[in-house]
């Protein structure tokens, strides 16, 4: 029989993993496996130019579910379609994506999907 899930709760302040890259940091917590993350990124970050030579691709190839806490941040889909996401709005971005930070403020996303490799060095 398999065991009951444990409750777990945990603070960004004191994050599992932090990785950090230009104009922004992941914050991640893992609950066994799970991973949720706080994206801070700065006006002027662009996926693209900030993690694109990381990653190694020109888009984001990972899917990603994410709250838009602070700022404003635009999707631009591969074949050029934009979306706008603002403070409260939820959001599942499929692969193949950029985005940047619109505006002079700082934007705050909590991410649930596609962190696995967010940030890492291909």
């Amino acid at each position: 029989m398999a065991s009951a899930p444990t409750f777990m709760a945990k603070s960004f302040d004191k994050a599992d993993a932090i990785r950090e890259f230009p104009l922004g940091k992941l914050e991640l917590l893992d609950f066994d496996g799970d991973e949720i993350g706080r994206l801070v990124i700065e006006p002027g970050w662009r996926w693209s130019a900030s993690l694109g030579p990381i990653m190694g691709t020109d888009l984001c190839e990972a899917a990603h579910s994410m709250y838009l806490v602070q700022g404003i941040v635009r999707i631009t889909m591969r074949g050029g379609r934009q979306y706008d996401l603002t403070p409260g709005m939820t959001a599942f971005i499929p692969p193949g994506h950029d985005a940047e930070v619109v505006g002079d403020e700082t934007a705050i996303a909590v991410d649930w999907q596609g962190l696995s490799n967010y940030a890492v060095r291909r």
